[in-house]
């Protein structure tokens, strides 16, 4: 159908590591972060994984040097998986800084206003002496 047994088992491991690769990056997040001399170690696993299948295929083995790789991306992807994972204490994603919030609403949904406080000020302000203006 596809060709020889070798055209499958290609087609079948870069399909499984698009789906390994889709997941690490739109799967649920985990609840919490893992510490980052661990992730540090899964990627220096997964470099060291991606060099020894450089001296496979440097070496003519085509087929360790594929499962290697393979093995290597797979370690990138829980890692990156395992990155994703956010801390209680963890400032905000984007840069931003958390901001005044608005406050509280009254009961009926629309945040309280002292309108007798505004008047008060607003005449304070149009009755303030006008010296200066011409």
């Amino acid at each position: 159908m596809f060709g020889t047994t070798t055209t499958m088992w290609k087609i079948g491991l870069a399909l499984a590591l698009g789906v390994t690769i889709l997941l690490s990056a739109y799967a649920h997040a985990p609840r919490r972060a893992v510490p980052k001399g661990d992730l540090r170690r899964l990627v220096i696993s997964a470099v060291l994984l991606y060099a020894v299948g450089a001296v496979a295929s440097v070496s003519h083995h085509p087929i360790l040097a594929g499962l290697v790789y393979a093995a290597g991306i797979f370690v990138c992807c829980v890692a990156l998986w395992l990155s994703r994972g956010t801390d209680p204490e963890d400032p905000p994603r984007g840069g931003e800084e958390p901001g005044d919030e608005r406050p509280p609403p009254s009961p009926d949904g629309l945040p309280e206003f002292e309108w007798s406080e505004f008047e008060r000020a607003f005449r304070a302000y149009a009755d303030r002496d006008s010296a200066g203006v011409s």
